[in-house]
């Protein structure tokens, strides 16, 4: 009966199955193809599986593919229905994109969407396409994708030490671990590099780069290994979720895992050492677990902290801990064993012999053997001259003693207490009671004592009431003399009995304090999140946090936050022995230290860095009430927990402040920009009538007086003066709604250059202009209308602040078009010298308080029509004065000409 109902499901797993299999059915699965490098043939694979999708009747859309310019990959799109891209205007440039909502309301069977690490354009609903691919498949479509191995977020400063390159697009773990099916797609670096030498990976220019960069063979063989495993462990996940699923209790040996079996005794650390070392011989994942029964929970305090030393040991050499609780410490390592698929036990040799085995029984081994017998046991062997571990907490004789007393004294005390009052209250009972009902008040104060107590206490109150019942209630009284033999049997009845009834009652007392443990624990998780899920300031959450985890470890919390400069906030008074340096190097090192750990471990506080999923958020500093709770990895997991949603309560709170200040920014320029144009367009009209009126009013007959020309001709300057400004404006105001798309054809230097000169005449004033334009320049591709203006606007900024002459020069290179633009005045005020790019933002200008009309939106226009273009515009002083303004624009060969052009 036993055995089957410890093989009962757990009611509470099985809900959570059964959600799970809810959801899924519901969900659309996610097939990944993934691979080591680029040209493995992700691809290829992806669309054949296509293919044989859509001739098998399944409907298969096409929602984007990268091909890469490779015709045997683009020949395998005939057939298939593709879905259009969306075009989407950026920065003067019309890109393609997924089409998310398109694909939505398609919805095929099976939607393939490549590049899976790839950055959408700004303003998309997503930032990144992993996330369009969980709203498709949140949708109920099943989806197919790819993915290097570079492109995993864990995996990003691996590849790159590896590579010596930096890959900025990545995907989050959990993306391949909830992956429904993983396709790995794999070739030998030597195919591999052969592949890009035929040019079947990139175009020959690209691919010579990347024969001397990425695709070195020892790259290749690197990135290799690290795909085969973490293919493996995604492989090794979905055997564990099948045994799970199918409640399959034998171990499968398809890892050959280790867990090392913890006991109480001496030379426990041994089978840590050896459980390590198979481990890393055989380079397999190890496990080890400590388990604690009823009976482990009267050791000495010595004996608790040197077991949670071996705890700390095996974490130390990389194994992951768990302190199990149960009356059969051999069943629950067997499970343990099972659940994690750990196919060898190790287990630490027995030290008794003689009598002493016969009376302890069967051994560990023998017990886990005939409870597992396919599991490997191995028996690790006795170290005498291995060190003896130090406590992690250090506390002297005196206190471990005293804490002993301290703690079995009382509990003894009253079970003595006990006795003594059920028998002075049964002493005036006898006259009315048979001593078979006598025997029962005794009995029941058992019971009473093991549920209060335990189990010690509770044998000695069985004792003592066997002396008792013995002494003043069997004939002769008052004696231990026994004038009948068969009260021989009743005593040792009674005696057993009770020993048996009080044991019972201490196993039971046992469970249910694990369970209360295990309860608040939870509670108090559940109660910190729903608590969190309410914060709008840091403030409340780090009072919240720190609320919660003295609730849980006692003594004293502090939550050290970051500012606005990725800075800790120093306390305002701190605790005397609590140490910000220590705090400070955790947040920059991200590695706890402090009391418990191996740095810096003569601290009375444990410092743990606030680890978000983007960044730490601070440090968690608890100087708990007892300090051997740190040691207990269940109480530790409980820290890290509750340290974990404090973090992520502080990212969130910190980007709901950064998306309310963008907010606040965006409609702020909206409106300015708004505006701009409103007052721009009702302005410009009027301009342009007293602009031609003053120029007609210079024209009349008869000619005016010499004071009324000057005043014609200034208010013909003025007003164009306020026309380019208005100009200025109107340009700037398109620039930032985005509303210009450029124009790009192939135009010839010179024209542009010579039109700029015509259209500042007024604004040179007679200023002397050169040029030094090559007759021969090539055609180069760009938007003339646009760049003639950055030009108008390079000389009027000349022109205002330079002196005569202003030159104006431009060259080709290989890759760019180079113009420039230089004044001989007194060049860039000092005060922006090496801050020469704050000249390019809207409403700057060189100097703040100037007679000099204008702005500062002239350089700002530029500057966004040149990184339109792709393009670079800078400033700086020339070498024998002035300024000189460069733009460099990127360009390629020009088309051939026709011969009968």
């Amino acid at each position: 009966m036993a055995s089957f109902s410890d093989s009962r499901p757990d009611p509470d797993q099985l809900l959570d199955r059964l959600r799970g299999e809810d959801e899924k059915a519901r969900r659309g699965k996610l097939r990944i193809y993934f691979g080591a490098s680029a040209g493995v043939g992700k691809t290829y694979a992806m669309l054949s599986a296509a293919q044989r999708e859509r001739k098998a009747g399944r409907d298969v859309l096409v929602g984007v593919i990268e091909t890469h310019g490779r015709s045997e990959t683009m020949e395998l799109l005939a057939g298939l229905e593709q879905l259009p891209l969306r075009e989407v205007a950026y920065r003067g440039r019309t890109l393609k994109e997924f089409d998310l909502d398109a694909a939505l309301a398609r919805k095929p069977a099976v939607l393939l969407v490549d590049e899976l690490a790839h950055s959408n354009v700004e303003g998309s609903r997503h930032a990144k396409r992993w996330q369009d691919v969980h709203e498709l498949l949140e949708a109920g479509i099943d989806v197919w994708s790819a993915v290097n191995v570079q492109h995993l977020e864990s995996l990003n400063g691996t590849v790159g030490a590896i590579t010596g390159i930096r890959v900025h697009e990545t995907v989050p773990d959990t993306v391949l671990d909830g992956a429904d099916e993983v396709i790995l797609v794999d070739v030998t670096p030597d195919e591999l590099m052969a592949r890009l030498k035929a040019g079947k990976v990139y175009m020959p220019q690209q691919a010579e780069r990347a024969a001397q960069n990425f695709f070195r063979k020892g790259n290749l063989i690197a990135l290799r290994e690290i795909a085969l495993r973490r293919t493996a462990e995604h492989v090794e996940d979905d055997v564990r979720s099948y045994r799970v699923e199918k409640s399959i209790a034998p171990v499968w040996n398809t890892e050959g895992a280790i867990l090392a079996c913890i006991g109480p005794r001496e030379g426990a650390e041994q089978t840590v050492r050896t459980a390590a070392r198979l481990a890393g011989q055989l380079n397999v994942r190890w496990h080890a677990a400590y388990v604690e029964t009823p009976r482990l929970q009267v050791l000495e305090v010595a004996q608790r902290d040197r077991t949670l030393a071996v705890i700390q040991l095996a974490e130390e050499l990389g194994a992951e801990t768990a302190v199990l609780t149960g009356s059969d410490a051999a069943a629950e390592l067997v499970a343990q064993a099972q659940q994690l698929n750990c196919a060898t036990l190790v287990v630490g040799r027995p030290q008794l012999a003689g009598w002493r085995a016969l009376w302890a029984g069967p051994t560990m081994t023998r017990r886990l053997a005939a409870l597992a017998p396919t599991l490997d046991i191995v028996e690790a062997g006795h170290a005498d001259s291995a060190r003896r571990l130090s406590r992690a907490v250090q506390r002297s004789a005196g206190d471990d003693e005293a804490a002993d007393w301290q703690g079995k004294l009382p509990a003894y005390a009253w079970a003595a207490a006990g006795s003594a009052a059920i028998t002075l209250l049964a002493l005036p009972l006898l006259a009315f009671f048979d001593l078979a009902n006598i025997v029962m008040l005794f009995l029941l104060g058992t019971v009473l004592v093991a549920l209060k107590f335990g189990r010690g206490p509770a044998a000695l109150a069985a004792f003592l009431n066997v002396a008792a019942f013995d002494f003043f209630f069997v004939a002769p009284r008052l004696s231990f003399a026994v004038s009948d033999v068969q009260y021989l049997v009743t005593f040792g009845v009674m005696l057993v009995v009770g020993l048996l009834t009080g044991q019972l009652t201490a196993g039971l007392r046992f469970q249910a304090r694990i369970a209360a443990s295990r309860e608040r624990r939870a509670q108090s998780l559940f109660e910190l999140t729903r608590d969190l899920s309410g914060a709008l300031l840091s403030e409340q959450v780090i009072e919240l946090g720190e609320a919660a985890v003295q609730r849980n470890f006692g003594g004293q919390v502090v939550v050290l936050a970051t500012d606005a400069h990725d800075q800790l906030r120093p306390l305002a008074n701190p605790a005397p022995d609590f140490d910000a340096s220590v705090a400070d190097w955790v947040f920059r090192n991200e590695q706890a230290a402090g009391l418990a750990t191996a740095t810096l471990s003569a601290q009375t506080w444990h410092y743990i860095p606030l680890k978000a999923p983007m960044r730490v958020r601070g440090v968690l500093a608890l100087k708990p009430a007892q300090p051997r709770w740190l040691l207990i990895p269940e109480q530790m997991q409980q820290l890290d927990t509750l340290a974990r949603q404090v973090a992520i309560a502080l990212e969130r709170v910190h980007y709901v402040e950064v998306a309310q200040e963008a907010v606040v920014q965006m409609e702020s320029e909206k409106l300015r920009n708004v505006l701009l144009a409103a007052i721009s367009h009702d302005v410009r009209t009027p301009l342009t009538a007293l602009i031609g009126l003053a120029d007609s009013l210079q024209r009349t007959a008869p000619p005016l007086s010499e004071a009324q020309a000057e005043a014609a001709r200034a208010i013909s300057s003025e007003a164009r003066h306020l026309s380019t400004l208005v100009n200025n404006l109107l340009d700037m105001a398109r620039l930032q709604s985005g509303a210009v798309n450029l124009k790009s054809e192939w135009q010839s230097v010179e024209e542009i250059v010579g039109s700029a000169i015509r259209q500042t005449q007024h604004a040179l004033a007679g200023k002397a202009v050169t040029t030094d334009v090559p007759a021969g320049l090539p055609l180069v591709e760009f938007d003339a209308v646009l760049m003639e203006r950055v030009l108008v606007n390079l000389l009027e900024n000349a022109a205002k602040y330079g002196r005569a002459p202003v030159e104006v020069s431009a060259h080709v290179t290989d890759k760019a078009l180079v113009f420039s633009v230089r004044d001989h005045g007194p060049g860039l005020p000092e005060a922006v010298r090496g801050r020469e790019h704050e000249l390019f933002e809207k409403f700057t200008r060189g100097v703040t308080e100037s007679a000099t009309p204008g702005v500062g939106l002239g350089l700002a226009i530029c500057q966004a029509v040149v990184q339109a273009h792709r393009g670079q515009l800078t400033a700086g002083n020339a070498a024998d004065g002035g300024a000189e303004f460069t733009v460099t624009l990127p360009r390629r060969l020009p088309p051939d000409l026709p011969e009968n052009a």
